[in-house]
């Protein structure tokens, strides 16, 4: 990596009306350099991403873009191309009805005689594949693909571009680990043959593991570039934040009450006539305590909620008690009105109305408990929806705005939002801070001890062992749908709870 710069922002101010998205910020990348742009969501990541890209155009900003120290005058995104800029969005701009073959040469079909040439087009998709260490049939039908898999074939078309810079914005949030594995080694890739980066993660270990350089933004403003070997990642967070975190989870834990919730000896399969996917679980939780629970990918944790409310499974032995009583829970609807509720790992799929608004949102489990006689009570929605919107620090313009338009960090408060809003005894939290920045994670750990406090019991699902870790009292570990390991708080360790995942590990608590 040498000194000189392929792409460098300086003094960007960017408006939308009159906010301002981005406040005097430079930046500069070097070739084969991998530079990690990091912040809260609204901290300007993506608008400054966009407008290195040619999103927003020349003329719609202050400050200057430069390539190769000359000016840069993007009026479009192909003007950035040009330039040899690729960038990879959140959002997958895939066509589900054809092959992977044809997105790779979106535009750029080889063509034979007037007419596209199949065997060129798969022969070179598969090529390209390889180079990215991904292994897929060229003429498979991307809509045929798991998330992940998608996210692969948009930054293997991102490669195939051969662009001088690639710009990556949260690559991993779909994928799984041996797949950022390959992610990982194909930018190490690139930084060999002199392609810069610019790496966007909320995934501080991710970014220390591939960065060279890390710029911090913050509320519009460039906090500071720091070298990736020379920093941690306590720093940087508190750049982010504008604060000092001693302890990134601050676990209270308060007086433990009475058992809550329990479950005995379950096993539940997909359907009636096959095998069972979990086998012989139990675990009780109290009043004030987080249970964790882990296990690697495919272990049977989200399976596990989706099955105590009704939504996934049928059971095949044992039984489940809420506030000590057997009980059967036929569906979610069942679930809520015994004071279980479930915050979906999958908020846009399953746990979100993305085009309604807010108060929509937030009210959608309790309107039997917001209708005055037949008819729904407008005016008490808007009350409690406005107590929940304060109460979580959702920042929103109004009640009726959609729940798309917000950032990843404030839709996650929302569906916490709505589950709160029923009043539950026992919540069950499902990867409640996949895909949200820090700020937006310690406002969720400070609302999981503000609810073990006034008594609530907490099922907490993650695959982060250092949040497993920080934030519960007691960790279950799954393994292949069984209990692997139960480990009191004291006693968890990585290496003892990857083990148990593994099912290398005695039970130890």
């Amino acid at each position: 990596m040498n000194g000189d710069v392929v792409l460098a922002a300086r003094d960007i101010v960017k408006r939308f009306g009159g906010v301002t998205a981005l406040n005097g910020v430079s930046f500069e990348l070097r070739p084969g350099e991998v530079h990690a742009l990091c912040g809260e969501n609204g901290a300007g990541k993506s608008t400054l991403i966009k407008l290195l890209a040619g999103v927003h155009v020349h003329g719609s900003y202050e400050g200057e873009v430069r390539i190769d120290g000359a000016p840069a005058t993007f009026h479009s995104t192909r003007d950035a191309e040009h330039a040899g800029i690729a960038i990879i969005h959140q959002e997958l701009a895939l066509f589900p009805e054809m092959s992977v073959g044809e997105n790779l040469f979106l535009g750029a079909l080889p063509r034979r005689r007037g007419l596209i040439d199949w065997d060129q087009v798969y022969a070179r998709a598969a090529a390209i594949l390889a180079e990215c260490r991904i292994r897929l049939d060229p003429a498979t039908r991307v809509g045929d693909l798991g998330v992940g898999q998608q996210q692969l074939v948009e930054i293997a078309r991102a490669v195939a571009r051969k662009p001088r810079v690639l710009v990556l914005d949260e690559p991993t949030a779909a994928l799984a680990q041996h797949e950022i594995d390959t992610l990982l080694d194909l930018i190490r890739d690139l930084r060999t043959r002199g392609v810069a980066s610019i790496y966007i993660s909320h995934k501080l270990d991710e970014v220390f593991a591939i960065a060279d350089r890390i710029t911090v933004l913050r509320d519009g403003a460039a906090q500071g570039t720091l070298n990736a070997r020379e920093t941690s990642a306590e720093e940087v967070i508190r750049l982010m934040v504008g604060r000092r975190i001693e302890d990134l989870y601050p676990r209270r834990q308060p007086a433990l009450g009475a058992t809550l919730l329990a479950v005995r000896n379950l096993s539940a399969a997909p359907r009636r006539d096959a095998p069972p996917v979990l086998e012989n679980i139990g675990f009780e939780v109290a009043a004030g305590e987080v249970l964790g629970i882990g296990g690697l990918m495919g272990a049977g944790r989200t399976e596990l909620l989706m099955h105590l409310v009704g939504l996934w499974g049928v059971r095949t032995s044992g039984h489940m008690e809420l506030n000590g009583a057997a009980c059967e829970v036929r569906g979610p609807r069942d679930a809520l009105g015994r004071g279980l509720a479930l915050v979906t790992e999958d908020r846009k799929r399953f746990g979100l109305v993305l085009p309604q608004g807010v108060a929509f949102n937030v009210s959608l489990s309790s309107l039997r408990r917001l209708r005055r006689g037949p008819f729904l009570d407008a005016d008490r929605e808007v009350m409690r929806t406005k107590a929940v919107v304060a109460d979580l620090r959702i920042k929103v313009h109004a009640l009726d705005q959609a729940v798309a338009t917000l950032s990843g960090g404030n839709q996650q408060k929302v569906v916490l939002g709505k589950a709160l809003m029923t009043s539950p005894d026992v919540l069950l939290l499902d990867e409640p801070t996949r895909g949200i920045d820090v700020g937006a994670k310690l406002e969720v750990y400070e609302l999981i001890n503000r609810l073990t406090g006034a008594g609530k019991a907490i099922v907490l699902v993650s695959s982060e062992l250092g949040e497993l870790m920080g934030m519960s009292d007691r960790i279950v570990m799954l393994c292949h749908g069984r209990i692997g390991g139960v480990f009191a708080r004291a006693e968890a360790t990585q290496e003892r709870l990857l083990a148990a995942a593994m099912g290398r590990h005695p039970q130890a608590a």
